[in-house]
């Protein structure tokens, strides 16, 4: 994002505070998102082997904020981002228990909205750009929610992951119908998809889930989705496999994890695709120029 005269470097200050506090919300609401989502499985679950009652206070859109330990119903300054966490000294202002919350991962959205914006390939000039910038942050957002959820339980749940996909294909078809571009887009997007989750499908298949899990299968329609192409595809994959291997030979090396220990991938395919969104073109172009190839 270029900032251009000074009046346009005022403009931007002003849209990075803002997206800054709109980054600690969404992150703020993450954390609960996740909560909430991992207590309904849990009912479910239960609900398989006995009658139970519908819980509405686990409820998305229905329940209050409440602390997991006590259950006690949460004021409005126990819900600042960072600061009622930072001011509560991480621990319920009514049993004193740890906050499950973690402030790193309101954090971590704010940051990766900031950054969207500063990488943002173009400015920001029209409704339907601004729009699509937007969606780009639900998909963050959704992104943040599936690593937490992954890290915690290993498994990406299909609410957050279903929801994606339908904000991709709203993504597609504004493209389509704002560039007025039809077959190009798509086929993009259908060579995103059949390289990604397909790659996930079959070797879902070949080892009967031991390499990999179905979530990552489906999560790959996301990623498909959002990067399109073939040559994007590849580099996801392949960035992901490298952090993925980064992250686990530490701690194989120190044995704290076997080399047959299962470790999530979807963090790294979501951080890879974040890097491809923004930067792709430029990975590739930097590439041919170092085979000589451009």
């Amino acid at each position: 994002m270029v900032f251009g005269t000074e009046w346009g470097f005022v403009m931007s200050s002003l849209y990075i505070i803002a997206l800054v506090l709109l980054g600690l919300c969404f992150g703020s609401f993450v954390n609960a998102l996740v909560w909430r989502l991992r207590k309904q499985d849990e009912l479910s679950r239960q609900k398989k082997k006995k009658k139970l009652k519908k819980h509405d206070e686990y409820s998305i859109l229905k329940g209050r904020s409440m602390c997991p330990s006590c259950r006690n119903p949460l004021v409005w300054y126990d819900l600042l981002p960072v600061i009622s966490w930072v001011s509560l000294r991480g621990k319920c202002r009514y049993c004193n228990k740890k906050i499950e919350d973690s402030p790193l991962v309101e954090i971590t959205v704010a940051l990766l909205f900031v950054w969207s914006y500063l990488a943002w390939p173009v400015e920001l000039s029209s409704p339907w750009l601004i729009i699509l910038f937007l969606i780009w942050l639900m998909v963050i957002t959704g992104f943040v929610a599936l690593s937490v959820y992954d890290l915690k339980w290993m498994e990406l749940p299909n609410k957050i992951v279903y929801f994606l996909i339908f904000v991709a294909l709203i993504r597609l078809l504004i493209i389509i119908g704002v560039g007025q571009v039809v077959w190009p887009v798509i086929s993009s997007a259908i060579w995103g998809v059949l390289i990604i989750s397909g790659t996930f499908y079959a070797l879902f298949q070949i080892s009967g889930g031991r390499w990999i899990g179905g979530g990552d299968v489906k999560l790959g329609i996301v990623l498909g989705l959002m990067v399109g192409g073939p040559i994007n595809a590849v580099l996801v994959i392949f960035i992901a496999s490298v952090l993925g291997t980064l992250s686990a030979l530490p701690m194989i090396l120190t044995k704290n994890i076997g080399v047959n220990s299962r470790i999530p991938f979807g963090p790294f395919l979501m951080m890879a695709t974040f890097v491809v969104f923004l930067y792709g073109g430029e990975i590739v172009d930097f590439y041919l120029r170092l085979v000589g190839l451009s």
